[in-house]
Formats: C-alpha cells, sequence, structure tokens
C-alpha cells in the first residue's frame, strides 16, 4: 500500500518551513511513494518476479534568482536536514539566473479535479502468473509460434508537490500492464511482433484470450517478407507508431529546444507545418488517461492544448523557466505532454486504404533516424504492400 496523502503533506511541510529557516528566499519539494510488481514469462514458464518499492524526495531551493536541487530516498528527519543545508550552500555558490523562479501564483492550479486515475484493485502474483499462463498458451495455439514471452506489471503511486508560494497538492495514480511478444516460423523466413495492454484500471485491460488473439496474428502475418524496389510512394503509418512521431515531434516544440534555438520547429508558430488535415492535441483531462494530470511538475494548472490545428502550429510546449526565455505564460507542459494525440480524420482505415491504387501500409519502424534540428526523418520501415 502506497503512503497515504497526510504522510506525504507532512514531510513537504517539514521540508518547506526548514529550507525557508535556513535562508531559502523560496522553495519546491515533491514527496513521493511508488510500488511496482512485475511478473514475466518465456516460452510458458516463469522467468521473474521483481517488486519495486521507492519512496523518495526532491528539493529545490532558490535565493534570490540562484536556484538548486537534491533528492534523496531517505526521509528520516535528520537526514532531510542534512539535505537541505546541502543544496542551500550549493544554491549559494550557483549563478545567478535571471529566468529562475517559481511560477506566478495566477497559473498555479487552485481547483483539483479527480480524474478516476487510481484503482484501489490488487492482483496479486499468482494471477498475474496465471493470465500469463493463459496468454502464452493461446498465442501458442499455432504450429508457426515457436516462441513467446510475456509480462505482466502493475504499479500504484501517490505524491505531494508543494512550494513555498502556498502550492500543496497531489494525487494517486495506478496502471496494469500486459505484454506479448510471440516469434514465428516457416520455410522462408522468422519474424517477430507483439501486442499489449495498458489501462489505470485492472478490469479495462484485454482479457488474455483477445491479447493472444492479436500477437499471434500480426506475428503470423509478417511470414516470408519480400524487398521492394525504391520508390515515391504513399504511406498509411499503423497507429502503434503513432507514439513514436509523436514524441518526436513533441521533442521539436518544447520550450527548451525552442529557446535554445535546436528545433527546426523555431519561429513557426502559426505556419503551415503538415497537412491540413492534421491535427494534433494534448488533452490532459481524459477521464482514466494514462496521461491525465491536474498540475504538472511545477503546480500549474493544466488544460487541452490544440498544437496542430488543420496543419498549423498553434503552440509550443512551455513551462515556467523557458517561457520566461521565449516572453511566453507557462501552459503547464513542465514535465512534458500529457495524453498527446492525432485528432481521428474524416476517412475510415478501409477509406483510406481504397484511396490509392498502390500504398505501403507501415507496421513497424526500425531505428530512430529523426533530426529535430533539421526536421529530417529516416528510419527503416516494414508492412504490408497494398495494391488496387
Amino acid at each position: 500500500m502506497v503512503k497515504d496523502q497526510e504522510y506525504l503533506r507532512n514531510k513537504a511541510s517539514y521540508c518547506l518551513d526548514l529550507a525557508k529557516k535556513l535562508g531559502a528566499t523560496s522553495a519546491s519539494v515533491s514527496v513521493g511513494h511508488s510500488i511496482s510488481e512485475s511478473v514475466s514469462f518465456r516460452n510458458k514458464v516463469l522467468d521473474e518476479s521483481n517488486r519495486s518499492d521507492n519512496l523518495g524526495v526532491s528539493i529545490t531551493t532558490y535565493i534570490d534568482k540562484k536556484k538548486s536541487s537534491i533528492s534523496s530516498s531517505n526521509l528520516l528527519d535528520e537526514n532531510i536536514k542534512t539535505l537541505i543545508e546541502k543544496c542551500i550552500e550549493t544554491t549559494k555558490i550557483t549563478p545567478e539566473d535571471e529566468f529562475n523562479g517559481l511560477p506566478d501564483k495566477n497559473l498555479l492550479a487552485n481547483k483539483i479535479k479527480d480524474l478516476d486515475l487510481y484503482d484501489q484493485s490488487h492482483i496479486e502474483n499468482d494471477k498475474k502468473i496465471e493470465y500469463l499462463k493463459e496468454l502464452e498458451t493461446a498465442t501458442s495455439d499455432n504450429d508457426k509460434i515457436v516462441n513467446t514471452e510475456s509480462g505482466f506489471t502493475e504499479n500504484k503511486s501517490n505524491f505531494i508537490l508543494a512550494s513555498s508560494d502556498g502550492f500543496c497538492e497531489g494525487y494517486k495514480t495506478s496502471s496494469f500492464t500486459a505484454s506479448c511478444v510471440a516469434v514465428a516460423k516457416d520455410d522462408k523466413s522468422m519474424e517477430r511482433d507483439y501486442d499489449y495492454t495498458s489501462k489505470c484500471f485492472l478490469s479495462d485491460i484485454k482479457s488474455s484470450s483477445h491479447l493472444a488473439k492479436e500477437t499471434r496474428e500480426k506475428t503470423i502475418k509478417k511470414l516470408s517478407p519480400k524487398k521492394i524496389g525504391s520508390e515515391k510512394i504513399n504511406i498509411i503509418f499503423d497507429k502503434r507508431i503513432a507514439s513514436s512521431l509523436l514524441s518526436a515531434f513533441a521533442g521539436a516544440i518544447s520550450g527548451s529546444a525552442i529557446a535554445r534555438g535546436t528545433s527546426f520547429l523555431k519561429d513557426k508558430l502559426g505556419e503551415q507545418v503538415f497537412s491540413q488535415n492534421i491535427n494534433i492535441i494534448d488533452q490532459p483531462d481524459i477521464l482514466k488517461g494514462l496521461g491525465s494530470r491536474p498540475f504538472d511538475s511545477e503546480g500549474v494548472k493544466t488544460e487541452t492544448l490544440k498544437l496542430v490545428e488543420k496543419g498549423q502550429l498553434k503552440s509550443y510546449l512551455v513551462d515556467t523557466y523557458n517561457g520566461k526565455k521565449l516572453n511566453l505564460k507557462s501552459n503547464g507542459r513542465c514535465g512534458g505532454t500529457s495524453n498527446l494525440f492525432f485528432e481521428n480524420g474524416e476517412l475510415s482505415f478501409d477509406e483510406l486504404l481504397k484511396s490509392n491504387s498502390k500504398l505501403i501500409y507501415v507496421t513497424e519502424t526500425i531505428g530512430h533516424g529523426t533530426n529535430l534540428v533539421t526536421g529530417d526523418y529516416s528510419v527503416g520501415a516494414a508492412g504490408f504492400l497494398i495494391e488496387n
């Protein structure tokens, strides 16, 4: 069971009071507790069972425009006192930076919405093992499947974020994740593919039979691949690739990259950067959303951002520090995005396939060939050539 809010609040208050007494002009602190339990299988045999229990504190102290941070997993009062003393001493000798400081008070979250991010349910290891046995047995229900690996992980966490400006809020989160990797073989080739399910609530994850069917079918479909010649051709990305595309895009519009001038999207606000059919949204208030959060890692309230609208770049991801550099207000993205996604288009998947006489449906990319300075994107790809 993770530590309750009262315990974490008391530790956070102790840290802030002590930091002020020891000379900090302002301070912020995050106190968190997380528990993770995982089980993994390989070829229907138990491979590993792990449990981690992490309790930690991270403290940032300011003396005017000087700043330093320190963290520890030892939350005894005497250790925290030593920790803050060292942090204050480091702050004193750190060069001033005019952009250092806590967020504006009027940007802080003051009404914390319950986003239903925590499931009280707990699945014992024997139940995890039972799920994985069923998963691998069902995945192997074809002679072409020669190898399987699977895993089940349960995470629970609770934290408090507090600052000397009076902010003190936190919330619990949970996640349940099951995954399966399969290897298929025929006379011509051996191929690998996977599927997974991850939700905040245990009752929402895919059944073992469903996950097995998806993994098995995806893997077998990849057998006996052929190379094609070089040509200019339309492509459709499978939805599994969206996360890597969006991650690269988020890096290119991060406040730090824009402020440093290391992004090809610097000075591109309001300009067309995608097809007019593309909308990209970051929505932090989705109920039971794995990335949902009522505030960012500075306590700034989060709201839905339409980052790209009809292909035009509408916003950067801005925190307090880089916002000051760019003369922009923080939009609650310290720590990155929340639930970032491409908005559904007007055409269905089948309609997209029929809209081209010849295209490649890309189901996997290989490598990390994204250059955020130039905007070049070059990766290996595997998928299906679809004609007529």
